[in-house]
């Protein structure tokens, strides 16, 4: 058996980045691809080359003399690989994005096309997103929640305002007469009594704006869990029924008349929306056309 070139690459961008993120980064290949490789080194040389700390990998003194020795001879490899590969073209940097489903299909999709480099889109829970950015699966998230990682960064760009929307076809005219009398709590009983809208994933959106305006948990369960805010949008423009969701995001259709805004609120529920970035990275020049794109994009739906 004869150990692997690639191994020792690996063994190498781990011993100079010190973590296995920022050497998947430098490899172009997946944090668990950088563990397989490093595993199947250790166990051919049945040595243990790294201690793994918390958040750095600390080369043993196996690990220092092995790096001694085949430092030199990779990097004679990798100056002749350079030397020799011929390149049909320039090649492109592959970017990771993290954010909401309904996000993308606002403000990206449209402009994917026009992109000089590769991106992968990952939609899920905005914990998750987190722990991918901090762990080198992603290189940018937008989010409206912060975490506490030490290697993270959070620039805030946008707000979104959760308000109260109705279906076209739906009877709001004793909802507007009791808000308009400031009858709060009538306004919350009657709204017990509608169809309502959510998603599996924003439930929180109902919860923050019945705490906010009521000043209680809702306690009911919407009528109708469908698969994002753009399946209530459509659900609501042909029906009957109530959601709170972000007002960027319905925008559009309440201007063409799909569906109605009922309410803000006294004190509207408004959450920052963040860039979430590593704090070194690789790809710092695609990450700010991208930020840039995007807060441009923003500027127009507020308008």
């Amino acid at each position: 058996m004869r150990w692997n070139l690639e191994w020792l690459r690996t063994f190498k961008a781990i011993y100079e980045t010190g973590t296995l993120s920022a050497a998947a980064q430098e490899l172009f290949i997946s944090q668990p691809g950088v563990s397989l490789h490093l595993n199947s080194l250790e166990a051919f040389t049945g040595y243990k080359l790294f201690d793994r700390l918390a958040r750095k990998m600390v080369p043993t003194e196996k690990g220092k003399i092995l790096y001694n020795y085949v430092l030199d001879p990779l990097k004679k490899m990798e100056t002749a690989e350079q030397h020799f590969h011929k390149r049909s073209q320039e090649e492109r940097a592959t970017i990771s994005v993290g954010m909401c489903f309904e996000t993308f299909q606002y403000t990206l999709e449209e402009h994917i096309a026009s992109l000089p480099f590769n991106l992968i889109i990952k939609f899920g829970e905005y914990h998750q997103m987190q722990h991918d950015l901090d762990n080198g699966l992603l290189d940018l998230i937008i989010t409206p929640q912060k975490g506490n990682q030490q290697n993270l960064q959070y620039q805030p760009f946008s707000k979104e305002r959760i308000v109260l929307i109705a279906g076209k076809k739906t009877d709001t005219s004793e909802v507007e007469r009791l808000l308009a009398s400031n009858k709060i709590k009538d306004v919350s009983a009657l709204l017990k009594q509608q169809l309502w809208y959510s998603t599996a994933a924003d439930m929180e959106h109902l919860k923050n704006f019945w705490l906010r305006h009521f000043g209680e948990h809702p306690d009911f369960s919407p009528n109708f869990i469908v698969p994002n805010i753009s399946s209530i949008i459509r659900c609501l423009s042909n029906g009957k029924g109530f959601s709170v969701v972000p007002d960027f995001l319905c925008a559009e259709a309440i201007a063409s008349g799909k569906i109605k805004l009922i309410w803000e609120g006294s004190v509207p529920l408004e959450n920052t929306l963040y860039f979430g970035t590593r704090k070194k990275t690789m790809y710092q020049n695609e990450i700010v056309q991208l930020e840039k794109l995007l807060e441009n994009k923003w500027e127009i739906i507020e308008e």
